[in-house]
């Protein structure tokens, strides 16, 4: 009886032993190393319950395993026992396990964790993080874009953690906000330091086609490319490198962005404060052409201190061209102070008028009446345009290209490229016009026969043409008209029949008139003066003689002359 109770209360006490000591499946246990061979760390975790592990499982990533026989390690215990009678024990696991725990707890209260960057995969980077791997995305890397995250790998640091899910084993990292932390801490406290007008020494970091960036020691600051030099900068490059050391002034500093502008040209004097004494109006200088634009070019006549030609004033002759047609870009040029506006920092110039004006220069070589010969460059419906000397155009009107007949009808004579002789008959100097005379080239048929014929003179014509209002006549070539009226003293007759063609008629001109270029003449008028002639010299009102008498007088005195 009392062997019986023994044995049932061992048993008892065996089973009570197995359910509170033996440890479960799925938990981490503590074991000791017992033995290091062929690779692998042999591990007793008591209960007569022994594992392998492999020896890359006690190492960090990059480094060799540091293990040794009689070390005290924590395991996992995958299974209590497998086919060869082993507990499936695993190191990493229970690394992993005590991993989460503490990094769910620094996730919660939004503390840093250490990790080392160990491997690259798509998007980012793999990082230890003591026992749990975590993904860093390349965007969270650094606050600028990282190329080269060699040496990078394997460093212990701190990270943040942004996301976890423990179930599907996800943890995301960021090695970038510590730096913005840290950055923002130093940000704050170097401008804390900085106040406008500072002059400070900074490296050049990063140049853009705006500008470049500059280190002040943790904080960036903006220099303008409009702050860079007086002159004109197109190209930041041209006057900084990355690496370099640069002297700045602190233009602005916004503490609430901590944003700063710099300046490099504020430190050097400013042209434009003698700009007025240097270049007054009206005197000439050489510049460079910097840039071309629709409406004209910028010349720089300092560095620092540019003017613009305006298209207006860049030729006197070329009035619709493009400006890169006139001048090139780093072309130099001599121009004229035409304005100086210094409140607005703006120079006019003048490129023609640094030149004689074109006009000015034909009117002294070709005054009114000399004969010039150029090329006809265009047609229009009110004459020609021919091409001079130094680029100027004349005009010949439709009323100067012949004397006989009209205009309209002979400019069909004329073609683009002919070239033709003209008489300058005009320049306007102020209007920029020249008026030219093809017809004055072989001078004025009327001039020449209507020369030393007055008003009152009697000359004899050729009937040409009988008409019921009157007769055409010729004088040297010269058509001319007598009106019915003016065919005779006496209304009887002023028949125009009672001429023939060919006959050849004494008539008094009573006008000359070069415009319309018409002789007026009148067989009546001539009646009358010779009349009244020989009134004067052959009778008077109280002498008794008859009309006839005197008329007959002075007809046979004619005759005898």
């Amino acid at each position: 009886m009392c062997a019986k109770a023994t044995m049932e209360e061992f048993e008892a006490l065996l089973n009570e032993s197995y359910e509170i000591d033996t440890p479960e499946e799925g938990s981490v246990v503590k074991g000791k190393v017992i033995a290091v061979e062929a690779g692998q760390a042999i591990i007793d975790v008591g209960y007569k319950m022994e594992g392998r592990v492999d020896l890359k499982e006690f190492a960090n990533p990059g480094e060799a395993p540091e293990i040794s026989v009689g070390d005290e390690v924590e395991v996992y215990l995958r299974n209590v026992e497998n086919a060869r009678g082993e507990a499936v024990l695993s190191h990493e696991m229970a690394r992993r396990e005590a991993a989460w725990d503490r990094l769910e707890k620094a996730y919660a209260d939004e503390n840093r964790v250490d990790g080392a960057i160990f491997g690259r995969v798509k998007g980012g980077f793999t990082v230890d993080l003591g026992g749990a791997v975590a993904f860093l995305p390349g965007s969270q890397v650094d606050v600028r874009p990282v190329r080269d995250a060699g040496p990078l790998m394997g460093l212990k640091q701190p990270f943040q953690i942004l996301k976890m899910d423990r179930r599907r084993g996800n943890i995301v990292v960021s090695r970038r906000a510590i730096l913005e932390e840290s950055r923002a801490e130093q940000r704050a406290e170097v401008i804390g330091k900085l106040a406008e007008g500072d002059v400070v020494d900074g490296v050049v970091k990063n140049i853009t086609e705006y500008g470049a960036f500059v280190d002040l020691g943790g904080v960036d600051g903006l220099l303008h490319v409009t702050d860079m030099a007086w002159r004109r900068v197109n190209d930041p490059k041209e006057v900084l490198s990355i690496g370099e050391t640069v002297k700045v002034q602190v233009i602005k500093v916004n503490k609430e962005t901590h944003r700063i502008s710099l300046g490099m040209k504020q430190l050097q004097d400013d042209p434009w404060d003698s700009v007025e004494s240097k270049y007054p109006l009206d005197s000439t200088h050489t510049g460079r052409v910097t840039n071309i634009t629709d409406y004209g070019a910028f010349v720089e006549l300092e560095p620092g201190v540019e003017g613009l030609v305006h298209v207006s004033e860049m030729s006197w002759t070329k009035k619709n061209v493009h400006p890169g047609k006139i001048v090139s870009t780093s072309q130099e040029v001599e121009v004229m102070v035409l304005e100086i506006d210094t409140a607005k920092r703006r120079v006019s110039l003048g490129l023609k008028q640094t030149m004689r004006n074109p006009w000015e220069v034909f009117e002294e070589q070709y005054p009114v009446g000399t004969q010039v010969e150029g090329e006809v460059k265009n047609i229009t419906e009110f004459g020609l345009f021919v091409g001079l000397d130094n680029d100027i155009d004349g005009m010949v009107h439709l009323s100067d290209l012949t004397w006989e007949g009209r205009g309209e009808d002979v400019i069909g004579n004329y073609r683009k490229g002919d070239v033709v002789q003209a008489v300058v008959s005009e320049v306007d100097t102020d209007k920029e016009r020249i008026s030219l005379s093809i017809k004055a080239v072989e001078g004025d048929p009327f001039a020449e026969v209507v020369d030393g014929v007055k008003r009152g003179s009697v000359v004899t014509v050729t009937v040409t043409a009988i008409e019921d209002g009157g007769i055409e006549v010729e004088y040297e070539g010269m058509k001319s008209f007598i009106r019915r009226s003016d065919l005779s003293r006496d209304r009887a007759e002023q028949r125009p029949e009672r001429f023939q063609i060919g006959d050849k008629v004494d008539a008094r001109v009573t006008n000359v008139d070069a415009k319309t270029r018409r002789l007026g003449l009148s067989i009546k008028a001539r009646e009358i003066a010779e009349e009244k002639e020989a009134v004067e010299q052959f009778g008077s009102s109280d002498s008794g003689a008859s009309l006839g008498d005197i008329l007959g007088a002075a007809l046979k005195k004619g005759d005898d002359n």
